[in-house]
C-alpha cells in the first residue's frame, strides 16, 4: 500500500549541490579502512600463529580483543556524540585507530599486539553510531537507506578486496608491512576527514538549495538535550532492533575473522581459501548498495509505506542469512561458498536498513545515543563470536557446530523485529510520558 507523505525533493527546482553524497562517499571510505585495519588480523592468522605461537583459542581471544574496547565505549560514545558531534569525534577517532595500526606493525610480541588490538576498538568504536548520526543530519528519510548503505556496502566491500589486497602484501613483503600499509591509509584518512567533514549548519561549500533540502532532517533541528541511556534502553523498538542485529553480528563476525580458516579446513591452499573469502564479501557488497540501500528508498520514493518496506527487508533479509547453515554438513568448497554467499548476501540486504533505522525511531538529539545501543549490542556479539567459535573448532575440529550457532541466533532475532520493533516511527519524547 501507498502512503500520501510528500517527497521534499519537489519542494524547490533550484539548482541544488550534492555535498551530501560526498559525505556519504567519505563515510563509506572510512569504514573500508576500518575493514582493512579488521581484516588484517584474520589474513596473518598463520603468520601469527608461527611467529608468536599462539593457539585456535588464543586465535579466538585476539580477535575478539578489538570488541572489547569498541563494546566498553560505546555507551559513553554515544552520549560524547549528542554532545561533541560527529565532527571531533571522528577526528580524534581517525587519529587514534592510526596509531594503533602502525602500533600493531611494530609489536615485539604477542602481548603489545593484544594492546595495539584493543586501542584499535578505543579509536574505532565512534566509526558507526557517528555515521549514523551524520547520514541523519546530512540526509532526509527517503535517501537514508543508500547513504547508510553506501558506509555499510564498505565493511563487506573492505574485507572482499582486503583478503586479496591485504593478504598479497603480506605474502610478498610479511604481515607487518600489510599492518603498516593500512595504517599509511588510516592516517590519510584522518587528513581527509579533518579537511572535509562538517555538519551542515557550517558547512560553507552547502549551497542553500541542498541545505533548504534537508533542513527538516531531525539531525539539523536545534539541539536539545535528548533522552537518557535509561530511558532509551527501556524502549521495545530499540531492545527488538538490538535484539535482532545480535544475531546478524554473530554471523558477520564469524565470517569476518574465521572464513579464511574455515575455506582452509575444507583442504583449499592459502591462495584459494582467501580468493573463496573474498567471493561471499563481493557478492554481499553488491546486495548491500542494491537492495538495503537503493531499491529501499526507491520504493519509499514512490510512496510505499516506510514500515513495510523497511520491515520487510530486515526479515526477509535475516531469512536469508540462515543459508549459512547449508554450510554445515559440506566438504565441498563450492558448495560451501554458494551457501555462504546467499547467507552473506540476505544479511547484507538487511544490514543498511537496521543501520538507516536510529535516525527514525530516535527522539530528538538522541541519534548518537540510540547508535551506540545498537552497536553496543553488536559488539557483543563481536566478542562472544570469535571465541566461541574458537571453543568450538578447538574441540570439534569442525565449524559445523559453529554454523549452527549462528543460524539459531538468526532465527531468534526474527521474532524481535516483528513484534517489538513495530512501526518504524520515533519514539516518545521522555517528557510525553505520564
Amino acid at each position: 500500500m501507498k502512503s500520501t507523505t510528500s517527497d521534499p525533493e519537489h519542494v524547490s527546482s533550484a539548482p541544488m549541490t550534492r555535498r551530501r553524497w560526498g559525505i556519504a562517499w567519505l563515510l563509506g571510505v572510512g569504514v573500508l579502512i576500518n575493514y582493512f585495519d579488521r581484516i588484517n588480523l584474520s589474513v596473518a592468522s598463520d603468520a601469527l600463529h608461527a611467529e608468536f605461537g599462539i593457539t585456535p583459542l588464543q586465535f579466538g581471544y585476539l580477535s575478539s580483543a578489538f570488541n572489547w574496547t569498541y563494546a566498553a565505549l560505546q555507551l559513553p560514545i554515544g552520549v560524547l556524540l549528542d554532545r561533541f558531534g560527529v565532527k571531533t569525534l571522528g577526528r580524534i577517532g581517525a587519529l587514534f585507530w592510526s596509531i594503533a595500526t602502525f602500533g600493531a606493525a611494530l609489536a615485539p610480541g604477542a602481548y603489545t599486539f593484544f594492546g595495539m588490538r584493543l586501542l584499535l576498538g578505543i579509536g574505532e568504536a565512534p566509526t558507526f553510531p557517528a555515521n549514523a548520526k551524520a547520514v541523519g543530519r546530512w540526509f532526509p528519510r527517503q535517501e537514508r537507506s543508500l547513504a547508510t548503505a553506501m558506509f555499510d556496502a564498505a565493511a563487506k566491500f573492505g574485507p572482499a578486496i582486503g583478503v586479496l589486497a591485504v593478504g598479497g602484501v603480506a605474502a610478498r613483503f610479511g604481515w607487518r608491512w600489510s599492518f603498516a600499509a593500512t595504517g599509511a591509509l588510516s592516517l590519510l584518512y584522518f587528513v581527509a576527514f579533518t579537511m572535509y567533514y562538517r555538519d551542515p549548519a557550517e558547512d560553507r561549500h552547502l549551497s542553500e538549495a541542498e541545505r533548504q533540502y534537508i533542513i527538516g532532517v531531525e539531525g539539523n533541528a536545534p539541539p536539545t538535550q535528548g533522552a537518557s541511556l535509561g530511558y532509551l534502553l527501556r524502549q521495545r523498538k530499540i531492545i527488538g532492533l538490538g535484539v535482532g542485529f545480535f544475531g546478524y553480528s554473530y554471523c558477520l563476525y564469524l565470517l569476518l575473522y574465521w572464513m579464511p580458516s574455515y575455506f582452509f579446513s575444507l583442504k583449499l591452499d592459502t591462495f584459494h581459501s582467501l580468493l573463496y573469502t573474498s567471493v561471499p564479501w563481493v557478492f554481499a557488497s553488491v546486495v548491500d548498495l542494491l537492495v538495503g540501500g537503493w531499491l529501499v528508498d526507491a520504493l519509499v520514493r514512490r510512496g510505499y509505506r516506510d514500515t513495510t518496506v523497511r520491515k520487510t527487508v530486515l526479515i526477509v533479509g535475516t531469512c536469508f542469512g540462515l543459508a549459512i547453515a547449508g554450510a554445515i554438513s559440506t566438504k565441498d568448497p563450492t558448495v560451501a561458498l554458494l551457501w555462504i554467499s546467499v547467507a552473506l548476501g540476505g544479511l547484507s540486504a538487511a544490514a543498511p536498513v537496521g543501520w538507516s533505522i536510529p535516525s527514525l525511531i530516535s527522539p530528538r538529539g538522541s541519534v548518537g545515543r540510540v547508535g551506540s545501543i545498537l552497536n553496543f549490542g553488536i559488539q557483543l556479539a563481536g566478542i562472544v563470536s570469535p571465541i566461541l567459535t574458537g571453543y568450538i573448532t578447538g574441540a570439534t575440529h569442525s565449524f559445523s557446530l559453529a554454523f549452527a550457532v549462528g543460524a539459531v541466533l538468526l532465527l531468534s532475532g526474527i521474532p524481535a523485529y516483528i513484534f517489538l520493533l513495530g512501526r518504524i516511527e520515533p519514539v516518545p519524547e521522555p517528557a510525553v510520558i505520564r
